[in-house]
């Protein structure tokens, strides 16, 4: 499994229509083959920053799967006007897990 995790920022005062954005975003996200979970976390120091965490069965669901596809493009009409400066995506494999 992959975990794509994105800082985004926030234009300060538009937090509210983000979030709004947000929840019909995540509707495509869902719905994309190789999607596992997601997380959209608020920062409590700075309530423009956000954290979005994305777990995929293979890096390419990600890369190419979602980011070369007709939905990454109305997520991006969604979401992207709120940012500033654009997010750094990273993505990230498991190396040690919590024991069960």
């Amino acid at each position: 499994m992959i975990l794509e995790v994105a800082m985004l920022n926030v234009v300060p005062g538009r937090e509210e229509p983000f979030e709004a954005n947000f929840g019909e975003a995540q509707n495509i996200i869902v719905s994309m083959h190789g999607y596992v979970s997601h997380q959209l976390q608020r920062c409590l120091e700075d309530t423009s920053r956000y954290v979005l965490l994305v777990n995929w069965q293979t890096l390419e669901d990600h890369t190419v799967g979602f980011r070369e596809s007709d939905e990454y493009y109305q997520w991006r009409n969604l979401l992207h006007e709120f940012y500033d400066p654009f997010p750094e995506v990273l993505r990230f494999e498991s190396v040690y897990q919590s024991p069960e």
